[in-house]
């Protein structure tokens, strides 16, 4: 049975999406089977991984709003095991249009129900708020997977976020556990991230990867291209990154040790 992770965080900039595609993309080049799910209306996610506009005709949000089999709409990447199921600008209508839906904080559980179990991780790219969307999302999933950028406006955000989660905890999702918090968009050489970092790890009680995603050129470039980074450049310290906290994520999740420095 395939685990769904959401990640998710309402402040926006803090490199959600980054963290969505490529760690997907690292696990998939290191033979995972892994579904992406783009449930951002601006489908960077999509972008990210090299889909085109023509190549897309059902979306997250057909799935959502008229009950659409996912299957008709994933579509395999250029990265061998990486599929998607593509977003649209469709999506920002759904928020409105699945306000009186029945079991409308289910519709995205419902959509992943039937596919699984055909993937070992599913991960959600959720939008930079915490509406029905994402709340459908965490409703879905097994986990979350919170990216945070290291600047202390990003501490204030979390809280707000853990709020919501112990929501969904108590009320839709008894089983949501936190995957990891992520920091992400690194700079050593400044001493403000460096003063942060250290106040983030002391504040944030849960569980922090070893794994940061430091900034770096080549995961800025990569988007561009429709590429993640470990296909664009594999021997780049944003790929290295990524390397290490797939490794990371499968030591957690599945036992198996083993980290790129």
């Amino acid at each position: 049975m395939g685990k769904i992770i959401a990640i998710a965080n309402q402040k926006g900039g803090v490199g959600k999406t980054t963290t969505a595609i490529n760690l997907a993309a690292t696990l998939a080049v290191l033979e995972k089977k892994i579904l992406l799910i783009d449930a951002d209306p601006q489908a960077n996610s999509t972008s990210g991984v090299g889909v085109k506009a023509d190549q897309i005709t059902i979306t997250t949000y057909d799935c959502l709003t008229e009950g659409t089999d996912p299957k008709l709409g994933i579509i395999k990447t250029d990265t061998p095991n990486l599929s998607i199921l593509p977003s649209s600008i469709d999506l920002v209508g759904a928020e409105i249009e699945l306000v009186n839906a029945e079991g409308r904080e289910y519709k995205m559980k419902n959509v992943l129900e039937g596919i699984k179990d055909e993937y070992d991780y599913i991960f959600i790219d959720c939008l930079p708020s915490l509406g029905l969307i994402t709340l459908n999302a965490l409703t879905a999933a097994d986990s979350i997977l919170v990216p945070v950028q290291c600047e202390f406006f990003s501490l204030e955000g979390f809280g707000k976020l853990k709020d919501t989660i112990n929501l969904v905890q108590q009320s839709l999702n008894p089983n949501l556990a936190v995957e990891g918090v992520l920091l992400s968009m690194y700079d050593q050489r400044l001493r403000m991230a460096n003063m942060v970092l250290e106040e983030i790890r002391h504040i944030i009680s849960d569980r922090i990867y070893e794994t940061i995603i430091h900034r770096n050129s080549k995961i800025g470039e990569a988007p561009s291209l429709g590429q993640p980074v470990i296909i664009y450049d594999a021997s780049s310290k944003g790929a290295i990154n990524f390397l290490n906290l797939a490794n990371e994520f499968l030591s957690i999740n599945e036992n198996i040790p083993a980290f790129i420095k």
